[in-house]
């Protein structure tokens, strides 16, 4: 039997990989994060990746691991400075390490291990990347980011070793886990029950021109990573994953507005992460009216308000968008399922409202 040890597994692709795991026979599946995420049959193990003696300790007694997804990660609370920050590099970097020095000396039988990046490997924080942005051709090498520093740690380990190394780039995530770093359903979610419970329609928070973004939806992006571990073409290369359609926020939102059960308002532009901690007394409101199992307004959030506000702002102030990435790489591999755009907001939201994380619509 395989065992899966997914790292950062309270996350939105952590946990969108228990999903793609969940119910299969021929796998162990342990889920490890700092806080016990939905586990979807997995069986779980706190740890926090920071503390090297906790990791040594907990890491040598898994020596059956044969695949490691690791999607763990650690966001400052100002998002977009941190992207470039030499700390947050610093801390993600020995978080890895942590991780990984006990376990590969334990887990003789390693097989797969598969590396979580994203589209700030072809700078996208910082310049105009090359549209379509394509795998080991447009990344920003020079820019320093805690990817690199990962990336270059794992290919040193793996001399002489017998693992293979996979790399997934998926584009702006969107799932339905609580308290994710950078879920922007959840803070549209928050956003949407507020407005709701004043009698207004979903006004629009967003500035800007109506620029093009990709999604991937976590559920699409947890299926990748474990095809990329049971597949010989998936091993060994990097892949961006998209939904394979593109989206423009103006134009989706009546599309987000039906599935909360909403008419669309006006544009009024503001910053979610300014105006909805200060109602945070009013969630607490909402979701003991309608019987939910939410947390509070900031634990269910995360920083995905600032996020959120980063996606809907952005275009004012972002190096040339859109920033956009070529899947060829991935569909000529053999992993060929799309998803629409549309679809995956209201499926998000349908989820969420079904987990009484949101008022049902």
């Amino acid at each position: 039997m395989k065992h899966i040890l997914v790292a950062g597994a309270s996350g939105l692709v952590g946990n969108a990989v228990l999903r793609a795991y969940a119910g299969a026979k021929d796998f162990k599946v342990t889920a490890l994060s700092r806080r016990c995420p939905q586990l979807h049959g997995a069986g779980f193990l706190e740890l926090d990746l920071m503390d090297a003696q906790a990791c040594d300790e907990a890491l040598t007694r898994l020596g059956d691991v044969t695949h490691l997804v690791y999607a763990a990660l650690y966001e400052k609370d100002d998002l977009a400075a941190g992207w470039i920050a030499e700390d947050q590099i610093a801390r993600n970097d020995i978080m890895l390490r942590h991780l990984f020095e006990p376990l590969s000396r334990a887990a003789r039988g390693l097989e797969h291990v598969c590396l979580l990046q994203g589209t700030k490997a072809y700078g996208a924080h910082v310049r105009r990347i090359p549209v379509p942005a394509r795998e080991d051709r447009d990344e920003l090498k020079s820019q320093a980011n805690f990817y690199w520093n990962q990336e270059d740690y794992l290919r040193r380990k793996q001399t002489d070793a017998r693992w293979e190394l996979t790399i997934i780039r998926p584009q702006i995530v969107f799932g339905d886990a609580v308290g994710a770093a950078m879920n922007p359903i959840a803070a549209i979610g928050l956003y949407a029950a507020l407005l709701k419970d004043e009698g207004e329609p979903l006004h629009y928070p967003g500035s800007g021109a109506d620029m093009a973004f990709e999604a991937a939806d976590a559920k699409l992006v947890g299926r990748v990573i474990r095809w990329s571990g049971e597949v010989g073409q998936g091993r060994g290369q990097s892949f961006n994953v998209t939904n394979g359609d593109v989206f423009v926020w103006r134009q989706v939102w009546p599309a987000i507005a039906d599935a909360l059960g909403m008419k669309v308002g006006d544009e009024r532009p503001q910053l979610l992460a300014q105006v909805l901690p200060p109602r945070s007394d009013v969630w607490d409101k909402v979701r003991h009216r309608h019987n939910l199992i939410a947390p509070a307004l900031m634990a269910f959030a995360g920083k995905s308000l600032a996020y959120a506000d980063l996606l809907m702002h952005r275009p004012e102030t972002a190096h040339g968008l859109p920033a956009l990435v070529s899947t060829i790489r991935l569909r000529h591999a053999g992993f060929a399922e799309v998803m629409d755009s549309e679809d995956m907001f209201r499926a998000c939201i349908a989820r969420m409202q079904a987990q009484r994380l949101l008022p049902r619509r």
